[in-house]
């Protein structure tokens, strides 16, 4: 599983020009999933986006994680991350969940996160999403767990 995550200082998910889901500070994470990925990886992703530092403290240093901050966390689901792009002009999907597979982990991610945090929004999965965020930092991160 994969989740390109941007500290950010908001942003917004909107579907047929309606916003479906917006953020303050906090994280904005595109989740791709992948074949192998179960319930146990989504656990570990999960885990790590709310316990990963990226946000600075009194030094200015990244020592932070989105609890300590009390921030918003936006999940988006992004199949085009589990792309292979090695070769080629066009990527390449297979490495891909199937769309139910996908779908149900998403929507088990998007669960437990809003079980454990007081502040999850979601995209729509599935669902052709214009995101707009303001990259505090910038920073951005790519956070992978491999498949059991």
């Amino acid at each position: 599983m994969i989740a390109l995550i941007q500290r950010v200082s908001r942003a917004r998910v909107d579907v047929a020009e309606a916003c479906v889901a917006s953020t303050g500070r906090g994280i904005l994470a595109l989740i791709g999933i992948e074949a192998g990925d179960t319930a146990e990886t989504s656990r570990k992703l999960l885990d790590r986006l709310l316990t990963y530092r990226i946000f600075p403290d009194d030094a200015g240093r990244m020592n932070l994680d989105l609890r300590q901050i009390g921030g918003e966390l936006l999940l988006v689901p992004q199949f085009t991350l589990v792309a292979d792009t090695r070769r080629g002009t066009r990527p390449g999907f297979s490495e891909g969940a199937s769309p139910a597979q996908a779908r149900e982990l998403f929507a088990g991610l998007a669960a437990a996160a809003a079980q454990t945090h007081p502040k999850v929004a979601c995209g729509v999965f599935g669902a052709d999403m214009q995101v707009s965020l303001t990259n505090d930092g910038p920073v951005t991160f790519n956070l992978r767990v491999p498949p059991p």
